[in-house]
């Protein structure tokens, strides 16, 4: 065998070894990047994923970042900023109403209710909703979730937001909490763990609950663009196996542990607190068992939409719903596969 025969015997050699060593072990880890538009204990099964490692299982390398605000959130995903992003499902709607040639779909549930509750300055033990009138509620920023989920249990309960009460929805999602420590208003919406931030230091009681009172919907979900799960839905798919056993786990486990699972991502907050927060969502069923994003559900939230008057026409779930991914999860996780 003459030298450079050898030479190029020993260079294949060389070369074939990563293919091999490929064949047999593990295959790379595929990076997700994920946007959520806040950070807050109301998506703890997503937490959960990450820090069990459910995410790495699959073979997945989340990124995670949180971009503050639902429209931001959306820019992010429809620039290519992000891949997924964890948002309400009405930003969905308002993407599909600008009629988009890559619309984003819905894929993967993560709450299904509202986050938000009634919280007053003093404690009302036999509230009634009659007791708002008159009164000055600070609410939510108008056409997020929030807000039309607190105006469609106000509606529901017979508040007339234009002539009951004074309505104040001015100020920016980050700022509510201290415009209300600060004084403004009789009545704030407030998400958990504020509200237990604000029980503890006395500035008054959460009294109702809007996620109980608007029902079930597809409050918060991880979606991306159509082009995006066409190219990419074999990583979809294992993103949504990680969630589902990360729902499945909250299920089963109390809010300390669950509080302990999720303290990497709220380090900042006591213990107490986190589990006061994780205790009121899962009393109430806030977060989703399944990924799959029911009819019923979306019917519901298209009601809550038109009651805003957010709503141009009623979007049928299968234009920008896929259940797919959720139901093969499912399955999976029922079979224990």
């Amino acid at each position: 065998m003459g030298r450079t025969t050898r030479l190029a015997l020993l260079l294949a050699i060389i070369l074939a070894v990563p293919l091999l060593g490929g064949c047999g072990g593990k295959s790379e880890t595929v990076k997700v990047r994920v946007g959520e538009v806040t950070r807050s204990v109301f998506y703890a099964p997503e937490y959960v994923a990450l820090s069990l490692g459910l995410f790495k299982q699959e073979g997945l390398d989340v990124e995670l970042q949180t971009i503050p605000g639902g429209d931001k959130t959306m820019t992010a995903l429809l620039s290519g900023a992000i891949d997924v992003a964890l948002v309400g499902s009405e930003t969905s709607i308002y993407v599909y109403q600008q009629g988009s040639d890559d619309p984003v779909i819905n894929f993967a549930q993560l709450t299904q209710r509202d986050g938000t509750f009634l919280f007053a300055r003093k404690d009302h033990p036999n509230f009634n909703w009659s007791e708002l009138k008159n009164s000055t509620f600070l609410g939510q920023r108008k056409g997020g979730m929030p807000q039309m989920a607190g105006a469609f249990t106000l509606k529901n309960k017979g508040i007339d937001t234009a002539s009951d009460l004074k309505l104040i929805q001015n100020i920016e999602f980050a700022n509510i909490a201290s415009a209300f420590a600060s004084g403004t208003g009789d009545y704030v919406q407030l998400f958990e763990p504020q509200a237990s931030i604000f029980e503890r230091e006395g500035r008054g009681k959460v009294i109702a609950s809007f996620g109980v009172e608007s029902g079930y919907l597809p409050y918060t979900v991880f979606m991306s663009k159509k082009s995006y799960i066409g190219k990419n839905s074999d990583t979809v798919q294992k993103f949504t196996n990680a969630l589902q056993k990360a729902q499945l786990w909250v299920k089963k486990h109390s809010p300390g542990e669950i509080a302990d699972a999720v303290s990497p991502y709220f380090e900042n907050t006591d213990r107490d607190i986190v589990i006061s927060a994780i205790k009121r969502y899962k009393d109430q069923d806030t977060y989703a068992q399944t990924p799959v994003i029911d009819d019923k559900e979306w019917n519901n939230l298209l009601d809550v939409m038109d009651n805003a008057g957010e709503l141009k026409e009623r979007v049928p779930a299968g234009k920008i719903v896929n259940n797919t991914f959720a139901e093969k999860a499912q399955s999976a996780a029922v079979s224990g596969k």
